[in-house]
Parts: C-alpha cells; structure tokens; sequence
C-alpha cells in the first residue's frame, strides 16, 4: 500500500499554502504593517493563522524544563541522557544548587522513573507530570524515538523489546531506591519487566505507581478496547501497516505511522476538536491572546505524532487487547513467563481516572488481583473524581488531587522517607 507516501506527496503540496497561510496572518497582524490597518485585517489575520496551524507539520516539542520552584526557591534543571538504544533514550533531568545544605537534600529525594507510554504521542505529553515530580524526586524518563527515524538495520522492535529495555534502564539506574511511575500503555510491559526481575531473584523497585493502564481490558472496556476486538488482527496488519517513505532514516521499516494515529485520537471526538478551532478563531477575533496562546500549546503537542514499530504494535493488540495474556497468566517474555505474584518487595499504587474513556475503571485496579505476593497494607489504590485519562497524569487535578497522594505514598514506601514534610532549604 502507498497511504504513507501519499501523505508525504500530500503534505509536500500543501507545504506552499501553510508558509502563505503563515505570512499572512503576520502580515496582517503585525504592529506597523500598513496591511493590519485595512478593513477586516483582523479577521484576514485569524483566518490565516487556523489555516497554518491545520495544515503544519508539527514536530516533536521540547520538554522545556529549566528550572523547578522547591519550598519557594527556584532550582536550575539540566536535561540529561543517561542510556540510548535505537528505540529509546533514558533521560534524567537534574536538579543543581551551589548550596551544600541544598545539595544533600536533593541527594535524599526519592528516584522515580516515568515511563512514558509508547502510543502514538511523545513523552513531552508528560513535561507536566516531570515539573511536578522534580520538586521531591530525582526523575528519570524513557523517551521514546519516533520509529521513522530509526534505520531498518537496527532491526525490529516487539513487546518484548520493550520489556527487556525498561529491564536495563531500571538496573542502569538502581532498583535499591527506585520508584517507577507507568501511565497509560506503559503499565503493561512495566508489570512484565518488574515481575521477570522478581521471579529471577533480582531486587525489584519500591514501589509502582500504576496510573490509567490496560492492565485487564476486559473490565469496563471503552470504544479504544472494542475497535482492538472487533477486528481480526489480520485488519490491523493489512489496513494501519505501511513502509516509511524514502525521505526518512527509516525508510523501508514498517510502522504505524503517526499520521494515521492522530486521525483516530480526532475521530474519537471530532465535535470537542472542532469546536476548540472555532472557539480559536473567535479568540484571535477578540483579541484574547492568553486562551488562543493556550490553544497553541495544546494542539503542538497534541498533533505531535511519532509512528511506532509494527512488531510492537501488533504485539500489544494481540497480547494486551485481544488474547489478554497477562491477566489470564500466559504471557511469555523472552522465553519466561511472567507471573507478577512473584512480585514481593514492592509497593503498589493504582490510579483510575472516573471518566476515563480511554482506559476504563477496573483495568489498572486488577493489577492488585495479579501480585498477591505484595503485603496487604502495601496495596493502595486512587480513583480520581471528575478526571478523564490526560487528567490523571496532568492538569490541575494531578497537581492538587493526584500528586500529593503519589508523593506521600512514595515516601511512606522509600528507605529514607522524608518527602511527605518537606525538608527546609537554603535559598538556591
């Protein structure tokens, strides 16, 4: 099939109508341009700038992240990566203070690892989540290569890949004081990584924090679960798999491309997306720069898609959706079963968003069901009233509701819990 090269033929030709699109609204916008005193120039202007922003490219967004308020004092951050594989690069972000008294209590923060979910979206879509955690923890996240980029000679990627390199970000970081946060897809292969380490007698995290993942899609399942039902997974193979084009590093490699994720997550609620664009337009009509500027924001890293590798995709509909291989217990990783009641030395936390269309109630809980080698008063589970799936993990409600609960749950759970009472610091 040629839909990906299309696309690119498609994006190519509309290349010189965004550039257009985009001087025009500066043009007729700017201050000092004789154009933005012409009749109806506003609206020429916001015309124009939808016009850009629906037919851009949009790429991967930054993380941002320079610095961090702790106890009213601000912290310059440094982002780091720590390990690469083809797949995937570890990064840290790392606190600095010249402050010797501030340097050891950054030293005490507990470890967390984010990792990030491998489902269309960059794990920018977290920037929120990794600002929060930085003023108490030291954080680590996996940040996921866009498939396109990387050469067919690396070979493929599969779910169990994925598995083995949480196995080595976790042991390159140190499990003895580590704390791992999984949200959405991630908490999959996550349950799988910590369970093999466990059976093998190796030492496993102290705690998991488990947020709106698919663990058992058979409870409470949503649209995203019956579409992976519904279908053959012989469909997924002949109707989402495509070559990269030639003008990528990873031309050749088969992937689900991104553009074709991001015309689903549209279509799971094209009125919403709609509606947000009109209610753009109507903001830049009215002048009201700080909604349309939040606007932007939003749909940047929204539309910014990354394509994943086949293997790993049909892997998950197959083992996650359609065969559930780790509820029932008859899921093998590199020749190993996983069984998380091998599970013993870790606490867990499972956190379920109430209107979550994306993961439903019950799926991430069944997580407790699965490691019954974990002790009773080392179970805890969170549901968030009012929240969707982005508003477990970002958002107000992760900042007031959310957080404070996986900040003291972690402390309670870490061998030197000091972070539900902040310790007092000099000012940076």
């Amino acid at each position: 099939m040629l839909l990906y090269q299309f696309h690119e033929l498609w994006r190519a030709g509309m290349a010189p109508f965004t550039y257009w699109a985009e001087a025009g609204s500066k043009m007729f916008s700017a201050p000092g341009s004789w154009l933005a005193g012409m009749p109806e120039a506003q609206r020429v202007a916001a015309g124009c700038e939808l016009m850009y922003r629906i037919g851009k490219e949009y790429e991967k967004p930054e993380f941002d992240l320079h610095n961090v308020e702790i106890d009213g004092q601000q912290y310059p951050v440094v982002q780091r990566e720590v390990m690469r594989t083809p797949f995937c690069r570890l990064l840290r972000f790392k606190r600095y203070s010249d402050d010797a008294d501030n340097i050891a209590g950054l030293k005490d923060d507990p470890t967390v690892l984010v990792v990030a979910p491998l489902s269309g979206h960059h794990s920018t879509l977290l920037r929120d989540t990794v600002r929060t955690l930085l003023q108490d923890h030291k954080v680590y996240i996996t940040d996921w290569i866009d498939a396109r980029m990387v050469p067919e000679s690396e070979g493929a990627f599969t779910l169990d890949d994925y598995v083995l390199t949480l196995q080595k970000f976790m042991r390159e970081i140190g499990t003895d004081s580590l704390h791992v946060i999984s949200v959405c897809q991630s908490t999959v292969p996550v349950m799988a990584a910590v369970s093999l380490m466990a059976a093998a007698g190796e030492s496993t995290p102290q705690s998991l924090v488990m947020m709106g993942g698919p663990i058992d899609t058979r409870e409470s399942p949503t649209a995203v679960n019956n579409l992976a039902v519904q279908k053959p997974l012989s469909w997924f193979k002949e109707n989402v798999i495509h070559s990269v084009p030639s003008n990528y590093p990873g031309r050749g490699r088969s992937v689900y491309p991104g553009f074709l994720q991001h015309a689903g997550f549209m279509a799971m609620n094209p009125e919403r997306h709609f509606q947000s664009h009109w209610d753009f337009y109507q903001d830049l009509l009215k002048g009201d720069l700080d909604d349309a500027a939040s606007h932007r924001r939003f749909y940047d890293e929204y539309n910014a898609v990354l394509d994943m590798p086949s293997e790993y995709y049909l892997d998950t509909i197959r083992i996650v959706f359609q065969e559930h291989l780790l509820p029932r217990g008859l899921w093998d990783v590199a020749g190993a079963r996983v069984t998380p009641s091998a599970i013993v030395d870790t606490a867990m936390l499972t956190i379920e968003g109430e209107l979550d269309d994306i993961s439903g109630q019950g799926q991430t809980r069944a997580a407790h069901a699965l490691c019954s080698g974990i002790a009773e008063e080392n179970h805890a589970h969170m549901t968030v009233m009012g929240a969707g799936h982005y508003g477990i993990f970002s958002g107000r409600r992760w900042r007031t509701e959310v957080y404070p609960a996986v900040r003291d749950f972690i402390a309670a759970h870490s061998a030197a819990p000091a972070v539900a009472s902040k310790r007092p610091r000099k000012a940076a």
